[in-house]
């Protein structure tokens, strides 16, 4: 396995993360005296609820707040959840998200989309794609 130097290690992932989309700020360490509702954050384009993971190469993606069957996300979209448990311990210490590549999901496997694709400011969240995506996961009414 290669060894990169931190410079190169912070191009390639600050490219892959552009490639992939993941490119949300980190979310804000909670105050631990604060005991105060924390809210989702919200799209700066859109206003909408969003939620934002790390990544494995740690970077930050947005993500939409539900989960929908494979066959209703773009490919280009496609994000996974995964925890992360302490070594020999069932305890989850964190959740990272994954991009859904190499082998594809079967289409009514469940699959996290990026924010991107919903986001009414963007071109790819138009309202059809929002329509179609609801519509399928509510099987088609």
């Amino acid at each position: 396995m290669a060894e990169l130097c931190d410079t190169c290690w912070n191009d390639l992932a600050n490219r892959l993360a552009q490639h992939e989309g993941a490119t949300a700020a980190p979310r804000p360490a909670p105050d631990p005296d604060d005991v105060t509702f924390l809210e989702p954050p919200r799209c700066a384009l859109c206003d909408a609820d969003i939620r934002v993971y790390p990544t494995v190469y740690d970077r930050w993606v947005s993500l939409a707040m539900t989960e929908f069957p494979a066959k209703a996300v773009p490919e280009h979209f496609r994000w996974r959840l995964v925890k992360i448990q302490a070594p020999r311990s069932p305890m989850v210490v964190d959740v990272v998200a994954v991009r859904v590549r190499g082998i594809d999901p079967l289409p009514g496997e469940s699959v996290t989309p990026a924010h991107q694709m919903l986001c009414a400011a963007t071109p790819e969240g138009t309202l059809s794609t929002i329509i179609d995506a609801h519509s399928e996961t509510l099987g088609g009414c």
